[in-house]
C-alpha cells in the first residue's frame, strides 16, 4: 500500500487546516489542548460550526447531508483537526446509531432522525450495558413489553457516555424472553425526557462526570421508534458496534497527545537540570511509540478500505485493540515524564477557569487525569479480552 498522499490529498490536508484556524473558536481550542473539561455546548458549537460549513457528518453520503469524503480524506480531517484543539465529534449520532439507520431502519425512521444527527440538533447516548451485561452483552435484562401501539421499558443500562447532556438513547432491549438470548432482543430509540428515565452520574478516578447509570421505570415507547424488525436487534447491535470499533482506534487523539508528550520532555528536567527530551532513554521511548503510531494508521487504512459493501469486520477488532493499547500507553509515558509533579493530582484543576496549581508546573497537571481515563480505552467498544476471542474465531478459526 503506497501511504503517500496526493496533491490533491495534501491540498486538502490545507483546506482542513485553513479552516480550522479560521473557524475554530479559540477558547474552545484552549479547553482541549490544556486537557479542560467539557461541556455540552462545546461539543454542540463545534458539531454545529462544522455542519454550517457542510463538514458536519464526515463519514456520511451525501444524501444523507455528509461529505462523501474517501477513507484518506476522512483520516486527513481527523488528524488535523485533532492536532488543532478541536473536540472530538461525538460518535453516537454520527458513527453509531446513523449508520444502523442508514442500512436498517424504515425511510420515514431514516428521515425523521437522520437530518438531525450532524448539526447536533438531536444529541444521543448509547443504552447497551448493563450492571450483568457488559462483555456478556446478549445477558441484558432490560425488558420492553408490547401493549397496543407502545412499548413498557424497565430495566437499567450503565455506562451511558454523556447521558446527563442526551436528547434520545439507542436502546437494546428484550422483547422476547423465551428466545436463545442473541434472538430476543431488539433496539428502540427512547426520548430521554420520557417519564420513567433517571439518569444518575458515575464519577470516574479521573474525577470526571461523564458516564452514567440510566434508570428506565415503565418507560412508554411508541412502537414506531422499534428499529427495523423485532427480536433482530442483535444484528443491528454487531453492526454499530463494528463502526464502534473501527473509531475507538483514536488516531487522531494519539497524533494530538504525541505532540503534547514531547512538548512536556522538552519542559521537564533530569536530575541534572537537562531537559527530558535529551535523555536518549527518553528518546528511544518516544521513537518506539511514534513507530507504533505509524503501524496503527497503516493497519487503520487497510481496515477502512476494505470491501465497503461488507462493513466493519473482525479486522475491526485488531483495531481496537491496538488503538486503545497505544492511547494507554502514550498516557502513561505522559506520567512518567511529569514525574513527581504528577501526583499531587486534584481534579477540579481541569475545570474551565480553574487556577493553576501551586505545587508544580501547569502542563504536568492533567497526566494523571489522563492516565486515569485511558484507562477505559480497553473497556469500552467490546473488552480487549472479548476483540481477542473475536478474531480468534472469525479469522484464525479457532
Amino acid at each position: 500500500m503506497d501511504l503517500r498522499f496526493t496533491a490533491a490529498e495534501e491540498a486538502f490536508r490545507e483546506e482542513v487546516r485553513d479552516f480550522v484556524r479560521t473557524h475554530l473558536p479559540a477558547d474552545l481550542s484552549g479547553k482541549v489542548l490544556d486537557h479542560r473539561r467539557l461541556a455540552r455546548e462545546d461539543f454542540v458549537r463545534w458539531h454545529r460550526i462544522l455542519h454550517t460549513h457542510g463538514w458536519g457528518a464526515p463519514a456520511w453520503p451525501t444524501q444523507w447531508g455528509g461529505t462523501g469524503w474517501s477513507v484518506l480524506q476522512r483520516l486527513i480531517f481527523e488528524i488535523e483537526t485533532f492536532r488543532a484543539g478541536a473536540p472530538r465529534l461525538l460518535p453516537f449520532g454520527l458513527n453509531m446509531i446513523g449508520p444502523v439507520l442508514m442500512k436498517y431502519a424504515s425511510p420515514a425512521m431514516q428521515e425523521r432522525f437522520l437530518p438531525r444527527i450532524p448539526g447536533m440538533d438531536d444529541f444521543w447516548c448509547q443504552g447497551y450495558s448493563e450492571p450483568g451485561a457488559g462483555s456478556d452483552l446478549a445477558s441484558l435484562r432490560t425488558r420492553a413489553v408490547r401493549k397496543g401501539d407502545r412499548y413498557i421499558v424497565n430495566g437499567q443500562k450503565t455506562w451511558t457516555s454523556y447521558g446527563q447532556y442526551a436528547d434520545w438513547i439507542f436502546c437494546l432491549v428484550r422483547t422476547d424472553g423465551e428466545a436463545k438470548p442473541q434472538d430476543g432482543i431488539s433496539l428502540l430509540l427512547i426520548d430521554m425526557k420520557s417519564p420513567g428515565v433517571t439518569v444518575r452520574p458515575i464519577r470516574t478516578l479521573d474525577g470526571g462526570h461523564d458516564i452514567n447509570e440510566t434508570w428506565l421505570e415503565d418507560v412508554e415507547v411508541p412502537a414506531e421508534n422499534l428499529v427495523g424488525e423485532e427480536n433482530r436487534g442483535w444484528t443491528y447491535a454487531k453492526y454499530l458496534l463494528g463502526h464502534e470499533r473501527t473509531g475507538i482506534a483514536g488516531i487522531g487523539h494519539c497524533y494530538r497527545e504525541m505532540r503534547r508528550l514531547k512538548d512536556c520532555a522538552r519542559k521537564a528536567t533530569d536530575g541534572r537540570g537537562r531537559p527530558l527530551i535529551e535523555d536518549v532513554r527518553m528518546r528511544d521511548k518516544i521513537a518506539r511509540l511514534e513507530m507504533d503510531l505509524m503501524a496503527l494508521e497503516m493497519l487503520l487504512l487497510r481496515v477502512a478500505t476494505q470491501d465497503a459493501g461488507r462493513g466493519p469486520g473482525p479486522e475491526a477488532s485488531i483495531v481496537k485493540i491496538r488503538g486503545s493499547e497505544l492511547q494507554q500507553d502514550v498516557a502513561m509515558l505522559q506520567m512518567e515524564v511529569a514525574g513527581p509533579h504528577a501526583w499531587p493530582y486534584a481534579p477540579e484543576w481541569l475545570e474551565p477557569g480553574a487556577a493553576s496549581p501551586a505545587n508544580g508546573p501547569v502542563w504536568a497537571a492533567p497526566a494523571t487525569a489522563a492516565y486515569f481515563d485511558m484507562r477505559k480505552t480497553s473497556i469500552y467498544g467490546g473488552a480487549n479480552e472479548v476483540q481477542k476471542n473475536i478474531i480468534a474465531r472469525m479469522l484464525i478459526g479457532i
